[in-house]
């Protein structure tokens, strides 16, 4: 049986020991902060007893050179270990008032550097390992069960071969941090110009029934169906194992929330582990 290996990095704050907390109740034996030179030595210990296993790498405990956790990496695959890595991050006013609210210490912050000097500074820490993640994780807009929820759902895979999130999100509130593909689809018909529209969202009937009477919406659901429907099966079959692909409009409530719900509907058929996420909507 092949031994899998989840990595749980990020910036503090993010929800790093919720993504611990809920691996071992998903049965992983998980451990935080072991500094990374210990990590091989840990794996050929507990191999024999335990076939998953989570480990919580911080800036504290990363090598001091890139290379040599890139090496560690390559060294799982020559032994047969599937390892993914899981980056967690927040924009960093949320960061701020996490830290503020619980009054936590941030672990890199001292008398000379301020808390937000300290964020910034752990994100340049952690910048290897974030190129390295197989799958990012924004937890800006997230409380703890939903982080719960989010991880639980694209981690417990069931031996699936992609886990897919497919959200619906607004440029003026920024795109989301943990995107891997983003389609614009700013320049469809805005249902937020009728009056009697304005109130729906993209999971309503007038709002469904507005943009699908529309050509060029149809247009633009076609070509971002044919461009998936073409390209996940070669993400696959590169070893990805999470993809979250972001749609854009203006506001986040009609037209890329009807999209999302479009391609959810379409891609279902093909992949059982998909889901859909709207970040504007309440």
């Amino acid at each position: 049986m092949i031994m899998k290996v989840i990595m749980i990095s990020g910036s503090s704050g993010a929800g790093k020991s919720i993504c611990l907390h809920l691996l071992e109740d998903l049965g992983y034996y998980c451990i935080d902060n072991l500094p990374s030179p210990l990590i091989p030595a840990l794996i050929e210990h507990i191999k024999k007893d335990h076939q998953k296993i989570a480990i919580g790498i911080d800036a504290r405990n990363l090598p001091h050179s890139p290379d040599h956790f890139q090496q560690l990496i390559k060294n799982f695959k020559c032994k047969q270990i599937h390892c993914e890595i899981i980056y967690l991050d927040a924009d960093n006013a949320t960061l701020i008032k996490r830290f503020n609210e619980t009054r936590r210490k941030h672990p890199l912050s001292t008398s000379q550097t301020s808390l937000a000097e300290a964020i910034a500074k752990e994100k340049e820490y952690l910048t290897t390992i974030a190129h390295l993640a197989d799958l990012h994780i924004d937890t800006t807009h997230y409380n703890i069960h939903q982080l719960r929820d989010v991880v639980k759902n694209r981690v417990d895979r069931n031996n699936q071969q992609i886990s897919l999130v497919i959200q619906s999100f607004g440029f003026k509130f920024g795109v989301p941090i943990d995107s891997d593909i983003v389609f614009d689809v700013r320049c469809l018909p805005n249902p937020y110009w009728q009056q009697e529209l304005r109130p729906f969202t993209g999971k309503d009937a007038p709002i469904i029934n507005f943009l699908s009477h529309n050509d060029t919406s149809q247009q633009m659901l076609d070509d971002i169906l044919t461009y998936l429907e073409k390209w996940i099966p070669k993400f696959i079959s590169s070893n990805r194992c999470y993809m979250t692909i972001s749609i854009g409009c203006t506001g986040g409530q009609h037209r890329s929330v009807f999209i999302t719900e479009q391609l959810i509907t379409q891609l279902q058929t093909c992949y059982n582990n998909i889901q859909a996420r709207h970040r504007e909507l309440k």
